[in-house]
């Protein structure tokens, strides 16, 4: 996992791309390996002051959402660190702050890094057992093979014993020979249990975290190595708080960082940085400067918004899919037409297994986020550190989803869904449960539409093949925003080549429902069409209208919102060719489309 290190504005900002001088900087997309981002001249945001601020606490666990960066991070730590490295201080951080500003421990401890990821968990515990004993045996194997001018040939990692013994005879050759301290890093340490929990192997994983499991044991081994300071710390990072708190009782002494404020933004992108960044690209790319503004709000739309301590503060952009996005744009300079990382819609996974015991919650959660886009959430849920039997409760599906990355902060009582990444992927799921086709059947309305584009007919067609599969109980449920977001779905997945979308974009006397936005290097290039929506319930288009929906008429009021809109967007974008239409949907009966 991936990560260009984000830094608050208070602290020493270095944007670095180091390597060969003359050498254009690359976009490091899926580079967990910090060695290899330097010598690769990758864009870098130096962010190495956490070293210092990790130094002060004991055993930190820090959770993050898949793809949010952690194994980067783990790699930094790692080169910080190890004696194995000293030659190489200079070469990898010279030019940060932490090589400007060392912590005095740099390249002082023997550092033993896990990764669980590579570990299979099999079909039974044996096999497990297996697995985690050979993974970790190879890399405490190499660990001591690197450090034998201290272990000098003292011990030999047998790959047959069991991981925790292995362990346990590095630690107690450290004490006896007075060798440098031990600095063990896990990433991923969740990974094959959120596995077991995935598949629904649940007696195996009550197996694994039993109190006379392996796992169990080898983080008892890792407790007392602190207690005697054979280890001079532990940093864990995952995904999920559950096994850690399954483990509870073996590794009772960590602290965690998840939710402290003052690491907030140890991962993930601040809006100052991505503008640090775009500036570098922009000018060593080359790339046409009046392309900027365009480019700024289609990133902010689909990778900001997470709040994962203070829900009123700055938001992050999720760094490794931003990545992607900019893979490809420094290579064709220009707007993508696929802004999703595919590794991230395997994150489908968790909402089936989640919600599956039920078929009513799962109905129930994905109805009231496609319909709000948001959910309430209990805050005294908002812990750093739940039960297996806990994620699975409904009370704590949005606390679940938090901590999945699905769902972020939006106040003390809601979360909500953070941008249209993920909008877009909680309606592919919505589709599939109720078993809406979503597929090739649109192409024809999509290529008429491209051929002459008329907003009017797109929409005719959309409810035509789309709204007609609905459910009838689902028109007792829905409401502007469930049409907005359904058809914004629908049009982003045929339309991408063509338009990018803003969906409640903000101006000065309120937030635009939709709008078409041609891409600048495309044949709609400058046109910029605004959707209002509106929706009335069969019953409140009686009560408010002596009219048919036939013969029903735009309200001024809507013409007078949208108009606000528009005269914020024309300040904006003076060369912008606008159009504006208000859509009313009116229960199960129909719509009307006006073009003011």
């Amino acid at each position: 996992m991936l990560l260009l290190w984000s830094l608050s504005i208070s602290e020493p900002t270095h944007f670095l791309g180091r390597g060969s001088h003359g050498m254009r900087k690359t976009i490091p997309y899926a580079v967990s390996n910090y060695v290899e981002l330097v010598d690769d001249n990758g864009y870098f945001v130096d962010k190495t002051h956490y070293v210092a601020k990790l130094e002060r606490i004991k055993n930190p666990v820090f959770l993050r959402p898949r793809r949010f960066g952690k194994s980067l991070w783990c790699r930094i730590l790692e080169m910080y660190y190890s004696v194995n490295h000293v030659d190489d201080f200079e070469r990898l951080f010279g030019d940060t702050y932490i090589g400007q500003n060392p912590t005095g421990r740099q390249n002082s401890y023997i550092v033993l890094h896990f990764d669980f990821s590579k570990i299979d968990p099999g079909h039974s515990l044996d096999d497990l057992e297996s697995s985690f004993s050979h993974s970790c045996n190879l890399r405490m194997r190499t660990v001591v093979g690197q450090a034998q001018i201290w272990f000098q040939d003292r011990i030999e990692i047998d790959l047959k014993t069991k991981a925790w013994q292995n362990l346990d005879l590095i630690l107690s050759t450290i004490a006896q020979y007075g060798l440098p301290p031990l600095y063990v890093i896990i990433d991923e340490y969740d990974n094959f249990a959120n596995h077991l929990i995935t598949t629904h192997q649940d007696r195996f994983y009550g197996q694994l975290t039993a109190d006379d499991s392996f796992l169990r044991t080898f983080f008892k081994v890792l407790k007392e190595g602190r207690k005697t300071g054979v280890i001079a710390n532990v940093f864990i990072t995952g995904v999920l708080p559950m096994t850690i708190e399954e483990l509870a009782s073996s590794f009772n002494i960590a602290t965690y960082l998840t939710l402290d404020p003052e690491f907030e933004s140890m991962l993930g992108f601040t809006q100052p940085e991505v503008d640090h960044l775009l500036d570098d690209i922009y000018q060593d790319y080359a790339i046409d400067p009046s392309t900027r503004n365009e480019v700024n709000e289609l990133i902010k739309n689909q990778y900001d918004g997470y709040h994962f301590v203070s829900f009123d503060g700055e938001t992050l952009y999720n760094s490794t899919i931003l990545l992607y996005f900019l893979r490809d744009f420094t290579r064709f300079k220009q707007i993508p037409e696929f802004l999703t990382d595919l590794n991230l819609r395997t994150d489908l996974s968790w909402i089936k297994r989640l919600t599956g015991r039920n078929p009513a919650n799962t109905e129930n959660l994905l109805t009231q986020l496609t319909n709000d886009n948001s959910i309430l959430y209990n805050r005294t849920h908002l812990t750093s550190k739940f039960t297996t039997s806990q994620f699975f409760e409904p009370d704590f599906y949005p606390i679940s989803f938090f901590y999945l990355g699905m769902l972020t902060r939006q106040d003390q009582f809601v979360m909500k869904l953070p941008n249209l990444n993920m909008r877009q992927i909680f309606v592919e799921y919505f589709n599939e449960f109720h078993n809406i086709d979503s597929s090739a059947c649109y192409a024809d309305m999509m290529r008429s539409f491209i051929a002459n584009p008329d907003i009017e007919r797109l929409f005719s067609d959309y409810w035509t093949h789309y709204v007609s599969q609905l459910p009838e109980v689902i028109f007792q449920q829905v409401n502007e925003n469930f049409y907005r977001t359904t058809f914004y779905a629908l049009c982003s997945h045929y339309l991408s080549g063509w338009f990018s979308f803003n969906v409640e974009r903000s101006y000065p006397k309120g937030k635009s429902d939709l709008e078409f936005v041609g891409k600048y290097h495309e044949k709609f290039a400058g046109l910029r069409w605004v959707i209002e929506f509106k929706y009335y319930s069969n019953s409140d288009f009686k009560r408010l209208f002596s009219t048919s929906l036939a013969a029903f008429e735009v309200q001024e009021a809507d013409t007078v919102q949208i108009g606000g809109y528009v005269d914020g967007l024309r300040k904006e974008y003076p060369e912008a060719q606008i159009a504006q239409f208000v859509i009313y949907c009116v229960g199960n009966q129909g719509f009307r489309v006006f073009k003011i």
